[in-house]
């Protein structure tokens, strides 16, 4: 593979966590806004894209409560500037579809709040609760229309929270961490009881390449860690 990492490196990208990579002969790193769909077009075609993993996202649920706005427009606009790039170009392409992929990762949150045992299904309601995860559904709502519109490959897969190395420390556990490591308070949402399952960083990527290589069209998979606790 061709590897384009594409990043508008806000407050939180690190060019530095890719040093391992940065001079691979198949990698290739881009500045870009996803909202830019002309510039993104022109990627595509430059680069005979066939498969996109869509990544980017606002995700800091705190975040999107003060700043509803950012949150809409990266994850929902920005989800179908992707999408409308990706199509028009695979269907200029003589086989249009045919080995192509649109992936995108989406967030349990999508089902609302989990009670104290079950787990999440694929098929259990959308009930988003924050913009966050509203803009995150509403991203959901548009790449599930691609594939029943226009006939688009695409997978989507649900996630829990995510957690490991490089871990922006506005997130629960390396904050936690940090404020130990410094002697501060440790903040905790509420009363810490709200139930969150963790997901190590590096068995989602396993996740992430099982379902680009076998993954079925149209389907979608959560992906969880099995390790649910109160953030208390």
């Amino acid at each position: 593979y061709n590897i384009i990492n594409l990043d508008k490196l806000t407050y939180a990208g690190n060019l530095a966590n890719l040093k391992d990579i940065e001079d691979k002969p198949n990698y290739k790193f881009v500045k870009m806004d996803i909202c830019d769909f002309d510039a993104f077009y022109k990627l595509m075609q430059e680069e005979h894209v066939d498969g996109i993993i869509h990544l980017a996202a606002e995700s800091h649920v705190d975040r999107s409560i003060k700043d509803p706005f950012t949150f809409a427009k990266t994850n929902v606009m920005g989800t179908l500037s992707l999408l409308q790039a990706a199509k028009l170009y695979w269907e200029s392409l003589p086989e249009k579809y045919e080995g192509k992929r649109f992936y995108h990762i989406s967030t349990d949150e999508v089902y609302g709040s989990l009670g104290a045992e079950g787990y999440f299904h694929e098929t259990t309601p959308l009930d988003p609760r924050s913009p966050y995860s509203v803009s995150k559904t509403s991203a959901d709502l548009f790449v599930q229309a691609y594939s029943e519109t226009y006939k688009m490959p695409v997978s989507i897969t649900r996630c829990s929270n995510n957690y490991g190395p490089y871990h922006f420390p506005e997130k629960l556990i390396p904050l936690i961490i940090k404020n130990i490591l410094e002697g501060k308070s440790l903040p905790v949402y509420g009363d810490g009881t709200n139930v969150r399952d963790w997901l190590y960083v590096e068995d989602h990527c396993k996740a992430i390449d099982l379902v680009i290589h076998k993954g079925r069209a149209g389907e979608v998979y959560n992906v969880g860690g099995h390790n649910e606790k109160q953030n208390i």
